[in-house]
């Protein structure tokens, strides 16, 4: 029903971003440019996007400092680790792949994200 006025979009596409309660502060559809845009407010949405890939961009130029100064000193240096994903080699494929590592649902039930980056 309606579907001519949401683009012959399934029902799943259109709510794919709806906002939940209770997600990581990281969860991608609390983007505030995504939110803004989604309200219509393209100009503020662009600016908000541009302060965002500038916040990215100087988080990317830190760790990268940081990997440089530890080389020079010949230490090791990790860098980014996601926290709730591991990267493992697929066993059948012999590929790249992410595996959950959990803690994820642990958080959300303790309302606990004090291990969450402000990426926003």
């Amino acid at each position: 029903a309606n579907a001519e006025n949401m683009y012959f979009f399934s029902e799943l596409a259109l709510t794919l971003n709806e906002p939940e309660e209770r997600v990581a502060p990281t969860d991608s559809r609390l983007r505030p440019d995504q939110r803004l845009m989604e309200s219509g407010r393209w100009d503020e949405a662009n600016v908000e996007k541009q302060r965002l890939e500038e916040k990215q961009r100087a988080v990317r130029r830190r760790r990268e400092a940081e990997a440089a100064e530890a080389l020079e000193e010949g230490e090791d240096y990790e860098g980014y680790v996601p926290l709730w994903f591991e990267r493992k080699v697929d066993a059948v494929t012999g590929e790249l792949i992410c595996v959950y590592k959990g803690g994820y649902w642990e958080a959300k039930d303790k309302q606990d994200w004090s291990v969450c980056p402000d990426i926003f």
